[in-house]
C-alpha cells in the first residue's frame, strides 16, 4: 500500500517531470516548425550538422565554378561570332582576287580590285582585334587563352589554345602586314595594319591575283578550322556547366534531406504535444490536491 506523507508527494513529482519533458519536446517541435530545420544548430545533432556544413560548402563554392564556366563561354561565343564576320571577308577577298585574276580585263581594273582586297584586309584584321572579352583575344597576336575551372577542388580545367588567325599571319605572302603588339597592362594584340601588297597585281596576266587567291584559299582553311576547334571547345564548356548545375542541385537537395524538418509530421506532434501538455498540467493539479484529503484524517 502506498504511504500517504504531506513530506513527499510522488505523484506531484512524476507528474512534473513529465510536463517537463512534454515541455521541452514542445519546444523543440516548435523551433522545427518556426525555423522549417530538424537540424538547424551542432547541439540537435553534431555529426549530421558537420556533414550538412560541408555539403552547403561545396555547394557554395560550385558557384564560383559557374561563373568561371560562364565567363569561358563568353570568351568563346565572342570568338564564333567574330568567326563568321571573318569567313564572309575572306569570301569577298576570293572574289576580289578571282575577279583580277581574269585575263580579259586589263591592269586598271586590277588595281581598283587590289585596293578594295587590301581594304577588305583591314577590315579582317579590325574584326579580330574587336574579338575579345574581359581582356582574353584567342585570335590576335597575343597569347590568350581559356583555362576554365571545372570542379569545387579546382582539380578539372576546361581549356580553349590560343590560335594566331590575325591578319599578319594568315595573309603572309600576299599583302604587308604589321602585326600588332601587346603593350603591358593590356592583355591584348592592338590592331594589325595593313601597309601593302607583296606584289602589284597590274602584271597584265592576273598571276599575281591568282597567287593571292592561294593565299585566301589557305586562310580560309585556318580559319574554318580554328572556328572548328573553338566550337568543340564551347560544347565542352556548355556540358560543363550542365553538369555542374546538375550537381549543384543534387548538393541542395543532400542537404535539405539532412536538415529540412519534415512539417506534416511536426504539425502533426506539435497538436499531440500541446494536448499532452494540457493534460501534464492536469494531471499535476490533481497531484497537489492529493495532500489535502489527509486533512480529513483528522477531523
Amino acid at each position: 500500500m502506498a504511504m500517504n506523507s504531506i513530506n513527499t508527494n510522488v505523484g506531484a513529482m512524476v507528474a512534473l517531470q513529465s510536463l517537463a519533458d512534454t515541455q521541452n519536446q514542445l519546444a523543440t517541435t516548435q523551433n522545427r516548425v518556426s525555423t522549417g530545420l530538424k537540424i538547424a544548430s551542432a547541439k540537435d545533432n553534431g555529426a549530421v550538422w558537420a556533414i550538412a556544413q560541408t555539403e552547403k560548402a561545396q555547394a557554395s563554392s560550385l558557384d564560383a565554378v559557374t561563373n568561371s564556366l560562364n565567363n569561358g563561354k563568353s570568351v568563346l561565343d565572342t570568338t564564333l561570332q567574330a568567326g563568321d564576320q571573318m569567313t564572309s571577308i575572306l569570301t569577298q577577298m576570293r572574289e576580289a582576287a578571282l575577279s583580277a585574276s581574269d585575263a580579259g580585263i586589263d591592269d586598271n581594273s586590277r588595281t581598283q580590285y587590289q585596293t578594295q582586297f587590301q581594304k577588305l584586309a583591314q577590315s579582317y584584321a579590325n574584326v579580330i582585334a574587336s574579338a575579345s572579352f574581359n581582356g582574353v583575344n584567342l585570335v590576335d597576336a597575343s597569347s590568350g587563352a581559356i583555362s576554365a575551372i571545372g570542379s569545387s577542388d579546382g582539380a578539372i580545367k576546361i581549356t580553349s589554345a590560343h590560335n594566331s588567325l590575325n591578319a599578319a599571319t594568315v595573309f603572309s605572302g600576299a599583302l604587308t602586314v604589321t602585326a600588332g603588339t601587346v603593350t603591358a597592362p593590356a592583355t591584348t594584340a592592338t590592331v594589325d595594319q595593313v601597309t601593302g601588297a607583296s606584289t602589284a597585281w597590274a602584271d597584265g596576266t592576273g598571276a599575281a591575283a591568282a597567287s593571292a587567291m592561294t593565299t585566301i584559299d589557305a586562310a580560309m582553311k585556318s580559319v574554318t578550322q580554328g572556328m572548328s576547334s573553338f566550337g568543340v571547345d564551347s560544347t565542352s564548356i556548355d556540358n560543363q556547366i550542365t553538369l555542374v548545375s546538375q550537381e549543384q542541385d543534387s548538393l541542395t537537395a543532400g542537404v535539405g534531406n539532412l536538415v529540412d524538418a519534415n512539417l506534416a509530421q511536426e504539425s502533426a506532434n506539435l497538436q499531440s504535444l500541446q494536448t499532452k501538455q494540457q493534460l501534464g498540467v492536469q494531471a499535476l493539479s490533481i497531484a497537489n490536491q492529493s495532500t489535502g484529503i489527509l486533512l480529513g484524517l483528522f477531523r
